[in-house]
């Protein structure tokens, strides 16, 4: 959605958040608050379906952003694992927990500006703490964002084959399956954003917009959503194929496109 000077409206709001995961949201601000306390935590954000208002009990799961006022150290790193793995043991109504953990000199440099500064901007709801959306600008649908969201797929690539080789367990090769189809959906939207001239997070209608320019692979998109979704694409031929022939195309067409994002250490 639009605003109406044609910049992008941050999606999701706490009213937005379904009853039945109201406590969850509640138990997550208090213990990051109490993890981080004040001298430590900046800010803190959910992102994602459920403050949006589209989760599904039992099946979504809670994430998180924690902007911490430097940049994280290990155990600071192995505290959101463990509050991470707590609330997901607490709550029957999520499955799984998702934690990113940053500091805000990271969250405001010039090298996240239209990737990380982006996703707090527009695609967090502010939880705790002073909203950093405040000191960052204010969004197009550009090609530029389009680079710098998704442009790095074909470095994904190589990481997502090993992931899966070594996948043995239905489990894991459900939470790569996701993983991989909710990723390439969200490049494969951002890859026509700049012509479609607007933003959604929903799957359906990514793929929907993909289809729209590239008819050829529409298919192709709509398995993608059904294993982002559910993990659907456990079998190991459809996410092969996800891989090796949408994720390939994918990347050299992204690389034509809208060029490579910029390197990262």
């Amino acid at each position: 959605m639009l605003n109406e000077d044609g910049t992008l409206a941050r999606e999701g709001a706490l009213a937005y958040v379904p009853e039945v995961f109201v406590p969850v949201v509640d138990a997550a601000r208090a213990r990051i608050g109490e993890v981080f306390g004040p001298t430590r935590l900046h800010s803190a954000y959910l992102y994602g379906s459920i403050p949006r208002g589209t989760a599904t009990p039992g099946v979504s799961d809670l994430d998180l952003l924690i902007a911490l006022r430097g940049e994280p150290a290990e155990g600071e790193r192995a505290a959101v694992a463990d509050l991470a793995a707590e609330l997901d043991h607490r709550f029957p109504q999520i499955d799984g927990v998702g934690a990113l953990l940053f500091g805000v000199p990271t969250l405001l440099s010039e090298r996240e500006r239209y990737d990380l500064g982006f996703f707090v901007a527009c695609l967090c709801t502010p939880l705790l703490g002073e909203d950093l959306a405040g000191r960052l600008p204010r969004y197009r649908p550009t090609s530029l964002l389009a680079r710098e969201t998704n442009g790095d797929l074909a470095l994904l690539l190589p990481r997502w084959r090993e992931r899966a080789a070594g996948a043995t367990t239905d489990g894991e090769r459900r939470r790569l399956a996701r993983h991989v189809g909710r990723h390439l959906v969200r490049t494969g939207f951002t890859l026509v954003m700049p012509r479609w001239g607007d933003w959604t997070s929903d799957l359906d209608a990514m793929a929907g917009a993909f289809g729209g320019y590239y008819p050829g692979r529409a298919g192709q998109m709509r398995t993608a959503v059904a294993v982002g979704r559910a993990g659907a694409g456990a079998d190991p031929a459809v996410l092969d194929e996800l891989i090796e022939d949408l994720g390939q195309w994918l990347a050299a067409e992204y690389r034509a496109v809208h060029g490579v994002k910029a390197p990262r250490s």
